[in-house]
Parts: C-alpha cells; sequence; structure tokens
C-alpha cells in the first residue's frame, strides 16, 4: 500500500515540477526584452560617446528590472530543485521498502547477484547525480556538502551509503562502501549492508566505524573551503572497487562538475603513493588516521 501511495505521490510531483520548468521558460522569455533593452542603450551611449542623465536613470531602472525578473526565475528554479529532491527521496525510500518486502518473502527466489559491471555503473551513477549545493546569497555550506563532515549527533538513514570499517576475511580491517539497514539507539549501533551483492554480507558496528558520504557537491567556483585542500589526508573509494583507501589530494575541483585527483598511498611506487586518479566528491571523506611518515 505505502508504494502505490509513493508512487501517487511521484506522478503529482512529476506533474508540478514540469509546470515549474514551463514558467521558468516562460520566465525568461518574458525577460528578454528587458535585456535587449539593456544592450540597445549601452550600444546608443557608445554611439553618443557620453553618459547623459537620460541614460543614466533609463540603465538604473532597467537594471533594477533585470534584478527583480532574475531573483523571480531563481525562486521558480529553487522550488523546481524542491521537487526534484523530494521525488528523489520518494523513489529511495519505494526502493528500500521493495527490498525490505524481497527479504521477507519466502514465496519468492532470491535475486540474483548484480554484475560488477552493473554495479560499477550504478555507483557512477549515484556520484553524477548528487546534487550541487546551491545557496542563498550568505549561507553557508551544511554538513555533507564536500567535505563537512556530518554533525555530532547525526545519524544515517536506511539506504545512506557510508564508508564502513569492518574486518577482511582476513582478519584485516578495511573500509568499505555500505549501506545503511538500520540504526539502534539502544545500542548505538548501525546494522549496514556491503554494497558489493557478492559479499551479501551484513555487519552491526558501532558509530565510530562509520563515516556518511555527502549528500551534496560542494560547488568550487562558490564555496571551495567546503572542499578537501591540496596535500589533505582522505579515504577515497579505488576506481572499479568498492573500498576505500587512504590517499592525498592532488587537486580538488575546479568546476562543480569536476572530480577530486587523488594519489593513493601504494608502496610498490618509489615515493609510496600512485599516479594521480580522478574520484568524485561523492566518494572522498576525511580519513581521521594520522599521516604515514
Amino acid at each position: 500500500m505505502a508504494l502505490v501511495s509513493a508512487d501517487s505521490r511521484i506522478a503529482e510531483l512529476l506533474t508540478e515540477l514540469h509546470q515549474l520548468i514551463k514558467q521558468t521558460q516562460e520566465e525568461r522569455s518574458r525577460s528578454e526584452h528587458n535585456l535587449v533593452n539593456i544592450q540597445k542603450t549601452h550600444e546608443r551611449m557608445q554611439t553618443e560617446n557620453k553618459i547623459s542623465p537620460y541614460f543614466r536613470t533609463k540603465l538604473r531602472g532597467l537594471y533594477t528590472t533585470a534584478k527583480a525578473d532574475a531573483e523571480a526565475e531563481c525562486n521558480i528554479l529553487r522550488k523546481a530543485l524542491d521537487k526534484i529532491a523530494e521525488i528523489k527521496s520518494l523513489l529511495e525510500e519505494r526502493r528500500i521498502a521493495a527490498k525490505i518486502a524481497g527479504l521477507y518473502n519466502d514465496s519468492e527466489p532470491p535475486r540474483k547477484t548484480m554484475r560488477r559491471g552493473v554495479l560499477m555503473t550504478l555507483l557512477q551513477q549515484s556520484a553524477m547525480t548528487l546534487p550541487l549545493w546551491i545557496g542563498k546569497p550568505g549561507d553557508k555550506p551544511p554538513p555533507l556538502c564536500g567535505a563537512i563532515p556530518a554533525s555530532g549527533d547525526y545519524v544515517a538513514k536506511p539506504g545512506d551509503k557510508v564508508a564502513a570499517r569492518v574486518k577482511a576475511m582476513d582478519g584485516d580491517e578495511q573500509w568499505i562502501l555500505a549501506e545503511v539497514v538500520s540504526y539502534s539507539h539502544t545500542t548505538n549501533k548501525y546494522e549496514v549492508d556491503d554494497i558489493d551483492e557478492e559479499g551479501k554480507e551484513r555487519h552491526t558496528l558501532s558509530r565510530r566505524r562509520i563515516i556518511p558520504l555527502p549528500q551534496w557537491k560542494a560547488n568550487p567556483e562558490t564555496d571551495p573551503e567546503a572542499l578537501f585542500q591540496k596535500e589533505q589526508l582522505v579515504l577515497a573509494l579505488y576506481p572499479q572497487t568498492t573500498c576505500f583507501y587512504r590517499a592525498l589530494i592532488h587537486t580538488p575541483p575546479q568546476r562543480p562538475q569536476d572530480d577530486y585527483s587523488v594519489l593513493f598511498e601504494d608502496t610498490s611506487y618509489a615515493d609510496g603513493y600512485s599516479p594521480p586518479l580522478n574520484v568524485a566528491q561523492r566518494y572522498v571523506v576525511a580519513c581521521k588516521e594520522p599521516k604515514k611518515k
């Protein structure tokens, strides 16, 4: 029943999103005439080679209108982004509900293990679709935006992706990409699933063994302080794997769509680090362990 309700709400939100997109285009078309007037006024000023009181007053009015038009379009776009975020949240809730229903439904055969290539593609898509934090003027990026850690009392929700420190088959500990199943406020422990279904393992871990992944990308052009900086020690997901390893930031992202360039610790190289490899913001978190000398 909950799945049907979620589907109905998603359909409503998609209709509302479509209307907002239409409004955005209408607002943009309406403001275009004013922008053309600004350009023509500047051209006339250049021709006459002077800034008369008339032109000064006219331009002030035109720019005031342009600013109001831009703010109106921005407000519509923010509403559209909110709708998209709600749709994604509902889709995630629906996925988790279906997963739980599958776990407790003995009448159906077990699901097949996801092929490695499919899993890697899904992880790349998750990184690409991670929303970019777009705050209003004066807003500071929130926790879990880029390099900003979660607050001390934060509890990851079921379905959230995290870096989890677990014991490997050989007894060594490693950081894996995992999905939160539940959190017990009584024991202060998480239950998480290894994202790599080949493992099919569920782990019960304390909070200190869990690092929530970023929920927004930080924009290097507006919020560079929300990014890890050059030579900062991090845990990064090694390309084409589901494990996190220690690395140094080689180059932070320069544009919103850019990845980090990182140097993984690797004793097979003379300087102890691999050549630069790209890792998306989604899969780079702070490393609390001291840097090796």
